[in-house]
């Protein structure tokens, strides 16, 4: 996926460029105002730029000579408000959908959706006897049955509170491993960024201020996303074994292992972690008899100044992944910790991400 666009209005200008994978979850992030929804408008076809270009996947739907009119466009666009259909069940909302491309076309099936958002059981309800993570699954899945090309997600779950986001983001991660399409997720919240995404592009001012793999911006210093208080790293790691008397699954990165409550996902599948940087403390030497079970070998690998004039953010590697530390200045100081060193990562919390 490629793109770049320059956009000019009386209060706003977008002048962005960057490319992306053609399948997998890229996350367009930053604050309001930094031109999220207007690019993806520009890419949907409903915002005209002044100059750009827009490729996918080998075929061009924007440059200088030619640009796809809006209908002609493959994509399916998920909003913050489900607006359903409230005269339609949800099986008719969903195959309001299904029926708007020749069967020819049709790629993504009903009963495949309807099982991958979770949604058997709700076919014959009403709109207004679904939870709003509910309606939310009814929309994706009415955007899906149109089989795109192109999935854009302009922040899709900012109107559910936390009940119902924690409802529909599992089905969320499980959904975008079964799809092999791309899909570009606006977002502000680092949280989801980190359990969505698998490639990242921040934004500022209307301006893309680094696009790239997620772990690498996410722990990355000098990104303003590393300092966030929700600051945390997301590695890459394999289901090695399980302890059913602990109730324990033990996952393997790069010469590390950890231990997750219990999972049951089958030995060799692939997993991702999300370790907080509040969560990780350093220590010189080999942690023994302590409540913290989680502890391997780090190298040093940046120390800068964090947002709080107290703490600094360490940025560690282990194999060719990054986790960061907040630690403060004083225990910096007193540990002597530089970068080279090698020292000891322990993490309180690890959150298994399937």
């Amino acid at each position: 996926m490629e793109a770049r666009f320059a956009l000019q209005r009386k209060d706003f200008g977008l002048d962005i460029s960057f490319t992306a994978p053609g399948r997998g979850v890229t996350a367009l992030f930053g604050p309001s105002g930094s031109g999220k929804t207007t690019l993806l408008r520009c890419i949907a076809g409903l915002e005209k730029p002044d100059s750009g270009h827009f490729k996918i996947n080998g075929h061009c739907w924007h440059d200088a000579h030619k640009s796809l009119a809006v209908h002609r466009r493959p994509i399916a666009y998920v909003f913050q408000e489900a607006s359903l259909f409230t005269h339609l069940n949800v099986r008719e909302n969903m195959l309001y959908g299904w029926r708007r491309i020749a069967a020819r076309q049709r790629k993504i099936h009903f009963d495949d959706v309807s099982a991958w958002l979770g949604l058997e059981t709700l076919l014959e309800h009403r709109p207004e006897q679904l939870s709003g993570g509910q309606r939310q699954r009814v929309a994706i899945a009415r955007a899906l049955l149109t089989s795109p090309e192109l999935l854009l997600m302009d922040e899709p779950l900012a109107s559910l509170d936390a009940n119902g986001k924690a409802e529909i983001l599992p089905y969320l991660e499980s959904l975008w491993q079964q799809l092999d399409i791309p899909v570009l997720y606006v977002s502000h919240s680092p949280q989801e960024v980190q359990q969505l995404a698998d490639y990242l592009v921040l934004l500022e001012e209307g301006r893309v201020v680094a696009a790239g793999e997620l772990n690498a911006l996410l722990t990355d210093p000098q990104l303003s996303i590393a300092h966030f208080a929700e600051a945390a790293a997301v590695l890459e790691a394999t289901v090695i074994g399980h302890d059913k008397a602990f109730h324990l699954s033990s996952l393997a990165f790069d010469g590390a292992e950890v231990s997750v409550s219990y999972n049951g996902l089958p030995l060799g599948h692939k997993a991702r972690l999300r370790i907080s940087a509040r969560d990780v403390s350093l220590a010189l030497v080999q942690p023994q008899q302590i409540s913290i079970s989680n502890s391997f070998a780090v190298r040093v690998v940046s120390i800068d100044p964090d947002r709080e004039p107290s703490q600094m953010l360490v940025r560690c590697e282990v194999g060719g992944q990054h986790l960061l530390a907040r630690l403060t200045r004083r225990s910096i100081h007193l540990l002597k910790i530089e970068v080279g060193k090698k020292v000891y990562a322990q993490v309180k919390s690890v959150a298994l991400m399937k």
